[in-house]
């Protein structure tokens, strides 16, 4: 008799990483309205806050799997640097020269530290030691979420599906039961940020179903990358 632990739900509530990254996307722009353009007293500012808190945490968890399925790592990482440098000067009209740096710097951190573990995994302390030295850069540089997400993409991607065993046998694992995990062990971080968001986050990263979906090819990944810079520029005009 087996006895081992299952957690399902059911197909067609399941959603693909472009759902996922729709999720996310509109998260993080009713996040960024509320924040830069009403007030704490405006009639829902807390529930776009709450509602904003989803993006990140889903953009890690995004990256990690964006990691380890790309055929060309560094491509991925120029990208997001690429990407990084575009949002800068919006960046700097909505906050400021307050010394921050936007979230794309963070993900391209987390893609880094993820590189260099993969290289130096075999090196056992030597690796961990890396990438708490990649999440600290994030913090001397003041990138957004800083250390904590560069923390969280690293922990979303050592608990992936046979990406590091013997955490679950790879015959016994679910795409769901694998969520649990993951999302067990960033919780701490995401919750840093507001419990409600991190439920909220916690409970759409369980939806994954594994799959990319209808987001496919350049131009719509281009397109899909294009949107953080875009809309801060949108809304330091605005405001």
């Amino acid at each position: 008799m087996n006895n081992t632990a299952t957690f399902n739900i059911p197909l067609s509530l399941r959603a693909s990483g472009s759902a996922l990254k729709i999720i996310a996307v509109l998260s993080m722009v009713a996040d960024h309205c509320a924040y830069f353009l009403m007030g704490p007293d405006a009639p829902f500012y807390g529930v776009f806050r709450s509602f904003g808190r989803i993006a990140f945490p889903v953009f890690a968890f995004l990256v990690a799997e964006g990691f380890a399925n790309s055929r060309n790592r560094l491509r991925y990482f120029l990208i997001l640097v690429l990407f990084g440098i575009m949002s800068e000067l919006p960046w700097h009209m909505l906050n400021g020269a307050d010394g921050s740096h936007n979230v794309m710097f963070t993900l391209s951190l987390g893609v880094a530290a993820l590189g260099v573990f993969d290289r130096l995994c075999e090196h056992g302390p030597l690796s961990f030691i890396v990438v708490l030295a990649v999440a600290a850069l994030a913090w001397w540089l003041g990138t957004d979420y800083d250390w904590r997400g560069v923390l969280m993409i690293f922990l979303f991607y050592i608990l992936r599906h046979g990406t590091m065993r013997p955490w679950l046998e790879r015959s016994s694992t679910h795409f769901p039961s694998q969520a649990l995990l993951q999302i067990i062990f960033t919780f701490p971080l995401m919750a840093h940020y507001g419990i409600a968001g991190a439920m909220l986050a916690s409970a759409v990263i369980f939806l994954y179903d594994g799959t990319r979906g209808f987001i496919r090819g350049s131009t719509a990944k281009y397109a899909f990358y294009a949107i953080y810079p875009v809309h801060l520029l949108l809304i330091a005009v605005c405001s």
